[in-house]
């Protein structure tokens, strides 16, 4: 698996280190920003699987960073970046609004490290699971597309035809103009149809693609519950070697 790559944003530099050398150890890739303004930039240039930051904070606090990835449509390409927020403050009213900003878990100073660590590894697994789930309705949405372009076909391409058989039935072969009106009308249905299976075979094809791309990035439960357990023993080895 990939090393993860979690964003710690606070104007402490203790907490920084701190991180940085515990994180670290446990497999995860570290990056550090003793602002919101410097973690905004990290954000865009590295694009973090996971964003941990104090809420009060010199020159962009983590309520109006988190605010801007989370409301701002400037931003909106980083939008579901998980968010951990940090806070002196054991508020209600404060955790009820970093919620309704969209963070996903709100942990009090001082704070445990095992705890952090575990918070971490839920939202990291919930945001995967979420992911999936998004992946999902994208398949099931193609299929939809698909089905609805094969009724819309065929339904289109039944009503020519029965026009036809009906009008052979009335056809009068022993007049020459009949038979060429009728001809014409052949051809002219045979045209029409040809162009519309060309214009399904390519859409067919397109969602066909799109549906490929889904499924490979697709992981069934099973698979995703392996990858986390497997992950997490890993971090559980780094643990034992760092001790």
């Amino acid at each position: 698996m990939n090393k993860k790559k979690i964003l710690i944003i606070d104007d402490e530099q203790i907490n920084l280190d701190f991180f940085d050398v515990m994180l670290t150890r446990l497999g995860f890739q570290v990056l550090m920003a003793v602002d919101g303004e410097e973690g905004l930039e990290m954000i865009r240039e590295h694009v973090p699987d996971l964003i941990i930051l104090d809420n009060i904070m010199p020159r962009l606090t983590g309520w109006e960073l988190t605010k801007m990835l989370k409301k701002d449509d400037a931003f909106s390409d980083f939008r579901n970046i998980p968010i951990i927020m940090f806070s002196a403050m054991d508020a209600v009213k404060d955790k009820i609004e970093g919620f309704e900003l969209g963070i996903d878990d709100y942990i009090i100073k001082p704070f445990n490290f095992s705890e952090v660590l575990a918070r971490i590894r839920a939202v990291l697994r919930n945001h995967e699971l979420s992911q999936q789930v998004v992946l999902r309705e994208k398949r099931l949405t193609i299929t939809d597309s698909l089905n609805k372009s094969l009724i819309y076909f065929t339904e289109h391409l039944k009503s020519p035809v029965l026009g036809m058989v009906e009008s052979s039935k009335s056809l009068d072969v022993s007049d020459p103009k009949a038979v060429e009106s009728f001809k014409q009308l052949v051809m002219a249905e045979a045209e029409q149809t040809l162009a519309a299976l060309g214009g399904l075979e390519d859409e067919v094809k397109n969602l066909l693609v799109s549906e490929g791309s889904v499924r490979k990035a697709e992981l069934s439960l099973e698979e995703l519950e392996e990858r986390f357990r497997e992950h997490f023993r890993e971090l559980h080895d780094n643990a034992g070697e760092s001790a």
